[in-house]
């Protein structure tokens, strides 16, 4: 029961704030997503729960240690693979003989991750091989064959091509819950932290704007930056913010009545993309093959069948 708290935490790079955390609770046994834009602090986030940067007031603690004294408890795979030029097989060992295994301890547990994996076919490959969506996985069997209490997944999905993606966050969940570790994922796409996440962490300038349950932040976003970077469209009713999932407008007259003006029909075979404007903002509405979309230029009505209030 490994769990990580941040208690007046302050990191400093040259000369601005990149976090800035009073207190933070992230929850043992369970996968947590670190959710922000470009420059939010995501990774920073990362570097200080494994002991790779310090904060500069204020403490880390993993399990209730210093994260410095806790390093071993903490595994990471990176955003972009490092690895040594030598064999996948040789890289996995390496991490797990540095940590005190023999060499055939070592061999098994490296080529279990490989196989959980379903890379074990390039264990005698050498990295500089393998292709990009092979190295996202050999990045994460390093990281779970070390079967470290934490595990720290950073853009684990970034930079693959659309079938490797689309498997990976399908396996992914199962993956890091065989693991058995408390998960700390960092994203910037609300799909990915929705799909492999229990809890979720809004970052934003350096600090926490929400943090809890992904169900009670998604339905309760408060705040019309946290409801933007949860992927939802902020649009002003009656004078009032409005945010609406991505899905949740259609042309059918509902509770909540909108006034849009169509921009422009794309043609996406399946359905109908109907891209329009309610005053400043852009929306997106998807329309059935089987229904007749509304021309470039016309007026339409829209109703939000889900929508949150927003400051």
């Amino acid at each position: 029961m490994t769990d990580i708290r941040f208690e007046d935490v302050r990191f400093r790079r040259d000369g601005r704030d990149v976090l800035s955390i009073p207190s933070l609770h992230i929850k043992a046994d369970r996968v947590t997503a670190i959710l922000g834009p470009n420059g939010a602090g995501k990774t920073t986030l990362l570097r200080l729960i494994a002991a790779l940067d310090r904060p500069h007031n204020g403490r880390v603690l993993v399990g209730g240690d210093i994260a410095d004294t806790a390093r071993r408890s903490v595994s990471l795979a990176f955003q972009k693979e490092v690895f040594l030029r030598r064999s996948l097989l040789e890289n996995l060992m390496l991490g797990l003989t540095i940590r005190g295994a023999d060499r055939g301890e070592a061999r098994d547990r490296a080529m279990a991750a490989l196989r959980l994996l379903d890379i074990d076919a390039l264990a005698e490959k050498r990295v500089d091989q393998i292709s990009g969506g092979e190295g996202r996985r050999a990045s994460l069997a390093r990281a779970l064959c070390l079967h470290a209490p934490v595990l720290l997944l950073d853009e684990p999905m970034a930079g693959l091509d659309g079938s490797t993606y689309a498997r990976l966050l399908d396996e992914l969940p199962g993956l890091v819950g065989h693991s058995g570790a408390t998960a700390v994922v960092v994203t910037h796409n609300p799909e990915e932290a929705f799909r492999l996440c229990d809890d979720i962490v809004i970052l934003v300038n350096g600090r926490v704007r929400a943090a809890g349950a992904k169900r009670e932040v998604a339905t309760n976003p408060q705040f019309r930056d946290v409801a933007e970077i949860l992927g939802y469209t902020v649009v002003n009713v009656s004078g009032r913010l409005v945010a609406i999932p991505d899905g949740a407008l259609t042309l059918a007259a509902g509770p909540t009545e909108l006034a849009a003006t169509v921009d422009t029909v794309l043609d996406v075979a399946h359905e109908w993309h109907v891209i329009a404007s309610i005053g400043p903002t852009r929306v997106h509405i998807r329309v059935p093959r089987s229904e007749a979309p509304p021309q470039s230029g016309a007026g339409i009505h829209l109703s939000a069948r889900v929508k949150y209030e927003v400051s």
